[in-house]
C-alpha cells in the first residue's frame, strides 16, 4: 500500500488493517518508581507500567487497578477510560502503616482487547510519626568522636514463635551498617544517605522475615560519622550536624498466630568499640583486624525530633562494577602502583593473607604525574588512604564508611598480587537508560566518561568531585548536566530527593545556597551564602525541576517544587533592581578559557565573559521556564505576569549589554551563545550575532573557549541556527581546548574540571582546584543525543516521551549512530547508518506512545518507509518499528 506524505504535514502512517492491531501486554509495574517497594512513605502512591506488543500502532484505552490488603480489596478503580500509563495516583481507602499490599493492574488496547492481569506488590513505611516506638540512643563511650573509633551497637532478643513477617525501619545520625545474626543486612551502602539532616532524615525499611531464627538473635549495627559529622568542606568544619552520632532501629515482627512484637532501639542496647580505629569521608578509613568487639556497656537514650523522618524515595547507593587491576606499576622512587584503567569511584576489595599485626597502606590518586609517580596534590588536605593491620587469619577487606575517588592505589606493606585487589565502583542504584555509539572510537570514549562521571558523582547528591576535600553537591554542576544525567539513567527519584533538600535549606528570602545540602554556611564563601544566590548555580531550584518534568513527565515534582521556585524568581526579581540582574556575588561563566591556563595555546584573548551579562541571560532562562511551570500547572495569574516581566528583562539586557546593532558589550563566546539561546537579541539581528559567534570560533581555530554556563548550549545554539557544521568542527576538535583532548592527549576516562587539568606539556594545573572526575563540560551529552542520535520529546503534553521526536542530523564525517532510551513508556531508539550513498534509519516506538520522525537532509532522492515509497521529510507514527531509506 503506497502513502504520499506531503511535506511539512504530520499525518499517522497506517498499516494494512489486518496487521494493525495486537494482543497488548504490561511489562512491568511500578509503585512511586520503584518495583515491588518495600518502604512507601506516601499517602498516595502512585503506579506507572510499561506495555509492549508485537503489533504497531498499539495505544491503551482503559486500565484498571485493584489494591488489596490480604484477601481486603482496599480500592478498585473499575476499568477507567484513559490513556495514561504513568504516576496515576491511588484513590483508595486510607493506607495502614507497616502493611503489605498487592496490586492488580489490567489495561485494554484500542480494539478494546484486554491484557494478562500483572500483580505487583508494595508495603508501606510509618505513615506518622507517632508510629516510631524506638529511642534516638547514642554510644556514651568517650573514644566516640569525629576521629576516633567507631562503635558498635547490639541488641539480643527471642522470637520464640514462627514469624510471618520482619520489617526493620532504621536510620542514623551518621552512617550506618547493620547485620542480623551475623549476615549484613541489605546491599545498601552508606545509609542513610546524605540529606541536611536537622530538616531532612531519611530511613530505610529492610525485610528480615526470613533472617530471624527461632530462639535467640542477635542484631549489630556499626555507626560511623559520615557526612554527618566528618569534617566538610576546605576549613575543617567537624561536626557540621552535631557532635554525636546516633541510632534508631525498630525491628517489627508479627508472628503466626498473629501476635507482634517491637524491637526497638532503647537503653536496653549495648555498644563497644569495633575494630574500625578511625574512619572519615576525606581522610579513609584505618581497622585493625585483630580487635574483636566485647560485650560492651549500655548506651545513652538521647533526643531529637521524628518530624524531620522520611522514608527513603531514592535509590540506594549500591556495589556496581568490580574492576580488575590493568597494570602493576613501579616508580623509580620504588612505590608499587595498581592501576585499575578507569578512574570510578568507591573502594578497593582485599584479599589478605599477612602476618599478625602487618600492616597495609592504601594511597588512592587519580593521575600519575609525568613522572609516573602518583599526582597527590589535588587530592589538597584529604588524605584519602585505607590501612589495615591484619589478624594473621585470610579473610576479604573492605572500608564502611568511606569512598574514594581513583585510578592508581599505591599499596605499601604487602607483596602485590594483581588477583588480590578488586575496585568497587559506588554509586546511587539508578536504572541504566540511554545507550549512545557512533562510528567515531573518540566520541564514544567521550560518552563512556560522561557516564563514569555521572556515575561517579551521583553517590546520593550530584557531587562536583569525588576525590578531595570537598565532595559538595555543587548545585551549578548539577544544573548544567541535569539533562544529560536524564537520558544516561533514571534520575526521576534521585533529583526528587536532592530537590527536597534544595527546599529546606533555601534561605527565607528565597535564595538558594550554592550547595545542596548546604554546609557552607561556615567557610568563607559562605559569607553571603545564606541570603543570596548566583545565577547559573541557584538557578538549579528552577532548572532541575523542569528538566525531571520534561524527561519523565512527572508532575509531582513541579508541584512539590512549585513554591520553592517561585520563591528563588521572587529573590531573584528583588535584587534586581528596575528588572537588571547587576548585583551581588556571581560565578557567571566559571573556568573559561584564559590565555595563561596553557601558555595561549589557541591565541592571547581570554574569553571573560561580564558576569552581570550571563546574570541577565539566566533571569531570563528562569523566567521562561517559570512561565512553562505555571502553565503546566494551571496558575493562570502567574504565568501572565511572568511574560510580562520577560518582555522586560529582554529590554533591559539590549539597554544595558547591547549596542543598537547588536555586538555585546563581551565579545566572547558565552556571551552571543546565552543572548541567542534565551532570545535576548532582538529577532532582526540575530543573523548578524550567528556571524560574530562563528567568525569568534574560527578565530580560536574552531576551539570552544566556554565555561559551565556556555558550554551546555554551544552546540544546540549552533545547531538551532542551521550550524551544526560549526558544532561538529568543534565536538570532534582533539586539541586543547576541547571535548576530546583529555581523551586524545591523556587518555582520560572521565570528565575533567578545567580544559587542561592536565595541560599539553603533561603538567598539571593549579593544584588546588584540579579534579579529574567532574561531570559539568559532559553536558554536551545532551546535544549529542538529541541532535546526532536526534531523540527528543515533545515538552507539555508529550513530556516523558509520550511524544517524541525523532530527527537526527548528520555530519563530522560519521557513518553510523546508534541510540536508544529507555522512556517511562518503554524503549525509544534511532539507529541511523550511511552505507554507499544510501542513508538509513530504523526506529522504534513505545507501545502507548508517538513519535515524530523527520529525515535528515540528504539529497532530494527515493525516500521510503519501510520499502513503500514516501513523498516530504516528516511523518508521525504511531507505535512499533519502522525503516526509513533515502538512495
Amino acid at each position: 500500500m503506497k502513502i504520499l506524505l506531503q511535506k511539512g504535514l504530520w499525518l499517522l502512517f497506517f498499516m494494512a488493517p489486518s496487521v494493525l492491531f495486537g494482543q497488548i501486554s504490561i511489562q512491568r509495574v511500578l509503585v512511586e518508581n520503584q518495583v515491588n517497594p518495600h518502604g512507601i512513605g506516601s499517602l498516595v502512591p502512585r503506579f506507572s507500567w510499561k506495555l509492549a506488543s508485537i503489533q504497531r500502532n498499539v495505544t491503551q484505552k482503559a486500565y484498571s487497578i485493584q489494591v488489596k490488603e490480604g484477601s481486603q480489596i482496599v480500592w478498585n478503580s473499575g476499568k477507567v477510560s484513559s490513556n495514561q500509563s504513568i504516576f496515576v495516583p491511588y484513590a483508595g481507602a486510607a493506607l495502614k502503616s507497616n502493611q503489605a499490599y498487592q496490586v492488580a493492574v489490567q489495561v485494554w488496547d484500542q480494539s478494546d482487547k484486554a491484557s494478562v492481569v500483572f500483580k505487583s506488590s508494595f508495603a508501606t513505611a510509618f505513615l506518622n510519626s507517632s508510629d516510631w516506638k524506638a529511642k534516638w540512643i547514642s554510644s556514651g563511650i568517650a573514644a566516640d568522636t569525629v576521629d576516633g573509633r567507631i562503635p558498635l551497637f547490639k541488641k539480643s532478643f527471642v522470637a520464640s514463635k514462627k514469624v510471618k513477617q520482619a520489617r526493620l525501619f532504621i536510620t542514623a545520625r551518621g552512617l550506618y551498617e547493620a547485620s542480623i545474626n551475623g549476615k549484613r543486612i541489605g546491599d545498601a551502602y552508606l545509609t542513610p544517605g546524605w540529606t541536611s539532616y536537622n530538616k531532612h532524615l531519611q530511613y530505610q525499611v529492610y525485610d528480615l522475615t526470613s533472617d530471624i531464627k527461632n530462639g535467640l538473635n542477635e542484631l549489630d549495627v556499626l555507626l560511623g560519622s559520615g557526612w554527618y559529622r566528618t569534617r566538610i568542606a576546605w576549613e575543617n568544619n567537624k561536626n557540621f550536624y552535631g557532635a554525636q552520632t546516633a541510632l534508631l532501629s525498630q525491628l517489627e515482627i508479627t508472628y503466626a498466630d498473629g501476635s507482634t512484637e517491637t524491637i526497638a532501639s532503647d537503653a536496653s542496647w549495648k555498644a563497644t568499640l569495633s575494630s574500625i580505629l578511625a574512619s572519615e569521608i576525606y581522610d579513609g578509613e584505618k581497622q585493625d583486624l585483630r580487635i574483636k568487639p566485647v560485650q560492651g556497656t549500655p548506651v545513652v537514650e538521647t533526643s531529637a525530633s521524628f518530624d524531620v523522618l522520611r522514608a527513603q524515595i531514592n535509590e540506594p547507593i549500591r556495589k556496581q562494577e568490580q574492576v580488575a587491576v590493568k597494570k602493576v606499576l613501579r616508580t623509580n622512587s620504588g612505590k608499587v602502583i595498581l592501576d585499575f584503567g578507569q578512574n570510578i569511584v568507591g573502594w578497593v576489595k582485599f584479599r589478605a593473607k599477612g602476618q599478625v599485626g602487618q600492616q597495609v597502606k592504601f594511597y588512592h590518586v587519580e593521575m600519575l604525574d609525568k613522572f609516573g609517580e602518583p599526582y597527590f596534590a589535588n587530592l589538597r588536605s584529604a588524605k584519602a588512604q585505607a590501612s589495615y593491620v591484619l589478624s594473621g587469619m585470610p579473610e576479604i577487606i573492605e572500608p564502611h564508611f568511606t569512598f574514594f575517588g581513583f585510578r592508581y592505589v599505591q599499596v605499601e606493606g604487602y607483596d602485590v598480587k594483581p588477583e588480590d585487589f578488586t575496585a568497587i565502583a559506588l554509586h546511587s542504584n539508578m536504572e541504566s537508560t540511554g545507550s549512545f555509539e557512533t562510528s567515531n572510537p573518540l566520541l564514544n570514549q567521550l560518552q563512556s566518561n560522561i557516564r563514569w562521571g555521572q556515575k561517579g558523582n551521583f553517590l546520593d547528591v550530584p557531587t562536583d568531585c569525588p576525590q578531595r576535600d570537598e565532595r559538595l553537591g555543587w548545585t551549578g554542576d548539577a544544573e548544567v548536566f541535569s539533562r544529560t544525567a536524564a537520558f544516561n539513567f533514571n534520575v526521576n527519584q534521585f533529583f526528587a530527593k536532592w530537590l527536597k533538600d534544595v527546599q529546606a535549606d533555601q534561605a527565607p528570602n528565597g535564595a538558594v545556597p550554592f550547595v545542596i545540602p548546604d554546609v557552607l554556611t561556615r567557610t568563607t564563601i559562605g559569607k553571603e551564602n545564606t541570603q543570596s544566590g548566583a545565577a547559573g548555580w541557584s538557578d538549579a531550584s528552577i532548572i532541575i525541576p523542569y528538566n525531571v518534568y520534561t524527561s519523565y513527565g512527572d508532575k509531582q515534582v513541579l508541584e512539590n517544587q512549585y513554591a520553592s521556585m517561585k520563591a528563588y524568581l521572587n529573590y531573584v526579581r528583588g535584587a534586581a533592581k528596575n528588572d537588571l540582574w547587576n548585583t551581588g556575588f556571581q560565578f557567571a561563566d566559571w573556568l573559561s578559557y584564559r590565555v595563561d591556563d596553557s601558555k595561549g595555546m589557541i591565541g592571547q584573548k581570554s574569553a571573560v565573559t561580564d558576569n552581570y551579562l550571563v546574570a541577565q541571560c539566566f533571569y531570563a532562562y528562569n523566567t521562561q521556564l517559570m512561565i512553562k511551570a505555571a502553565r503546566i500547572l494551571g496558575e493562570t495569574e502567574d504565568y501572565k505576569e511572568w511574560e510580562r516581566l520577560l518582555d522586560r528583562i529582554k529590554l533591559q539586557f539590549q539597554k544595558e549589554f547591547m549596542t543598537a546593532n547588536g555586538r555585546l558589550i563581551s565579545e566572547t563566546q558565552t556571551a552571543y551563545i546565552l543572548a541567542l539561546q534565551f532570545d535576548m537579541i532582538p529577532s532582526s539581528l540575530r543573523e548578524a550575532a550567528l556571524a560574530r559567534l562563528v567568525s569568534n570560533i574560527e578565530g580560536y581555530k574552531y576551539h570552544l573557549t566556554t565555561g559551565f554556563l556556555g558550554t551546555p548550549f554551544l552546540n544546540p545554539v549552533l545547531t538551532r541556527f542551521g550550524r551544526s557544521d560549526v558544532a561538529f568542527k568543534l565536538l570532534l576538535q582533539d586539541t586543547y581546548p576541547s571535548w576530546l583532548y583529555p581523551i586524545k592527549a591523556h587518555g582520560a576516562t572521565t570528565i575533567w574540571e578545567r580544559w587542561d587539568s592536565m595541560k599539553p606539556d603533561s603538567t598539571f594545573q593549579d593544584p588546588g582546584m584540579t579534579s579529574f572526575n567532574h561531570y559539568a563540560y559532559g553536558a554536551v551529552g545532551d546535544w549529542m543525543y538529541r541532535t546526532i542520535g536526534g531523540i527528543d520529546t515533545e515538552e507539555f503534553d508529550g513530556a516523558g516521551y509520550k511524544q517524541s521526536v525523532i530527527k537526527p542530523e548528520l555530519g563530522g564525517g560519521l557513518s553510523f549512530a546508534k541510540t536508544s532510551l529507555e522512556t517511562p513508556y518503554g524503549k525509544i531508539s534511532s539507529d541511523w547508518r550511511l552505507d554507499s550513498g544510501v542513508f538509513r534509519l530504523q526506529v522504534e516506538v513505545p507501545v502507548n506512545t508517538s513519535a515524530s520522525v523527520i529525515l535528515p537532509a540528504f539529497g532530494q532522492n527515493r525516500r521510503t518507509l519501510d520499502g513503500v515509497e514516501i513523498s516530504g521529510d516528516r511523518v508521525r507514527l504511531g507505535s512499533g518499528t519502522y525503516l526509513f531509506t533515502i538512495n
